[in-house]
């Protein structure tokens, strides 16, 4: 848990609580940079975790992980309607291989996963995301396939250049923000990159 900056998809440039939470499912992307979420993490009650988020004294709150979702009946749908209750906007980041609650208040970004040569997502949560984000290398065809297949608006999509270096990112934007005016799809930058580089939040 710790405050930071949104740096990506519709909140970007939003100071924020993230909260962490601990596993994953499979199969497990390769180039992920935050593996250290796929154990069984510590142990946190909601009383004392929404404690922490407050503390922070942000507005708003991204939840992720790991994937929630998976913690939805362990106590997140209590913190949710706590923050809520507090005047916080709460956003979630879920990569789509599990079901998005339908209960769930807060703001869905779902950012689904390419891996093998087959997208890893749940075709359900096409009603049930608020917003789609992916981060693309230099071939990003599959991602427009993906959103003619699912019938998603361009309006709901977020592209952002693959890098979890500075210079990495840089060097992918023009080709990233070609391919957004190309197919009028939203163009992120993942700022939290551009400001800390690779520091662990």
């Amino acid at each position: 848990m710790f405050s930071s900056i949104q740096g990506e998809g519709p909140f970007t440039g939003r100071p924020a609580s993230f909260l962490r939470l601990s596993r994953c499912v499979p199969p497990l992307c390769p180039w992920c940079d935050t593996r250290h979420a796929w154990g069984p993490g510590t142990w946190i009650s909601v009383s004392a975790a929404a404690e922490k988020i407050l503390a922070h004294g942000n507005r708003l709150c991204v939840i992720t992980g790991g994937e929630p979702f998976l913690q939805w009946e362990s106590g997140l749908n209590l913190l949710e309607a706590y923050l809520i209750e507090k005047g916080i906007t709460v956003q979630y980041e879920t990569s789509g291989k599990v079901l998005i609650p339908s209960e769930a208040k807060g703001f869905k970004v779902c950012s689904p996963k390419y891996l093998s040569g087959t997208w890893q997502y749940r075709v359900e949560n096409n009603t049930r995301a608020d917003c789609f984000k992916f981060v693309v290398r230099d071939d990003p065809a599959h991602v427009a396939a993906f959103v003619k297949t699912h019938c998603l608006p361009e309006t709901s999509v977020w592209i952002m250049p693959m890098g979890a270096l500075r210079n990495e990112q840089m060097d992918r934007l023009a080709g990233v923000w070609r391919f957004c005016v190309d197919n009028r799809f939203n163009f992120s930058l993942r700022l939290h990159t551009l400001i800390f580089n690779n520091q662990k939040g």
